[in-house]
């Protein structure tokens, strides 16, 4: 297996060479989340707090952490996903600070690359105020994603519990400079080096990204799983945020086994810090992620 030395380790972000690519994990900090009867659809409160606690993690809440992507290659900056800017929770919106804690100026981003279109990807996008976070930054969307969530009629027809999230992304893409937007297709190559993988379930169009540089390989999941510890360990549970949850979760197990066979290195939006690890078998329920430090 191929070594990929940590760069640095703070708090608030780990830096990593896979190849000769730089790759920088940074939090956008995290949200606690009470836990109750639902957020995972297919098991109870008992199961999903006896899981915690074989964890020795609490069981009356969830603590969700938000992790980007910076990844350097080829003489230029690519972001994964967004992180929340002002639009947030309390404990949220910390991406540019902790870049530049980091040694990297947000100005300097020159592609942000977006795995889907719930808020907490897409709102450092655009700050409350409307301005543009990265104005000078091309933003690579997946064509599918925006169709759906773009489209007048879904918005229109929209249950009132659903209708938040097409409203958000009409905040964030709507008036949005035309040339700064780049769609691609999910399966297609953002550039020599970063390729895109369709993993649909969650949302109609989420997409796995891939870092390939060299022999190494770094695959971000995107939101394939929720908190590793629950949705890697049991990777047939349902969080109440999968959009269609069948295909969800066939696609989480396939990526999952994927990861596990492969063993490159591996995280997810909303895995937490060091930010880099590896999809290991885990009998007799499904896998875990192993962080590596």
């Amino acid at each position: 297996m191929a070594n990929t030395p940590n760069i640095a380790t703070t708090p608030h972000f780990s830096q990593r060479m896979v190849g000769q690519a730089r790759i920088t994990a940074i939090s956008d900090g995290s949200a606690r989340r009470p836990l109750v009867e639902g957020f995972v659809k297919n098991a109870t409160l008992s199961e999903v707090q006896a899981v915690l606690a074989q964890a020795n993690l609490p069981t009356d809440f969830i603590e969700i952490p938000y992790t980007c992507y910076v990844v350097e290659i080829n003489g230029k900056r690519y972001l994964l996903d967004t992180g929340f800017s002002d639009n947030g929770p309390a404990g949220t919106g910390l991406l540019l600070q902790h870049m530049r804690e980091a040694g990297i100026d947000p100005a300097s981003i020159d592609g942000v690359i977006i795995s889907h279109f719930h808020g907490d990807h897409i709102n450092g996008l655009r700050k409350k105020d409307g301005s543009l976070t990265f104005p000078h930054a091309t933003i690579y969307v997946p064509a599918p994603e925006m169709q759906f969530w773009m489209d007048a009629e879904r918005l229109r027809t929209a249950p009132e519990g659903a209708r938040s999230g097409f409203e958000n992304v009409h905040r964030v893409f709507d008036n949005y400079p035309a040339e700064k937007l780049s769609p691609f297709t999910p399966g297609t190559d953002i550039t020599p080096g970063i390729q895109t993988i369709s993993a649909p379930g969650h949302t109609p169009g989420h997409t796995v990204i891939q870092v390939h540089s060299g022999n190494e390989v770094f695959t971000f999941l995107g939101d394939t799983t929720n908190v590793p510890v629950l949705f890697v360990t049991r990777p047939d549970w349902v969080v109440q945020f999968d959009m269609n949850p069948d295909l969800a979760r066939t696609t989480r197990l396939a990526l999952l086994e994927q990861m596990a066979q492969q063993q490159h290195l591996v995280s997810g939006y909303h895995f937490p810090l060091p930010g880099f690890g590896r999809i290991q078998k885990n009998m007799p329920h499904g896998y875990r992620w192993e962080a590596t430090n």
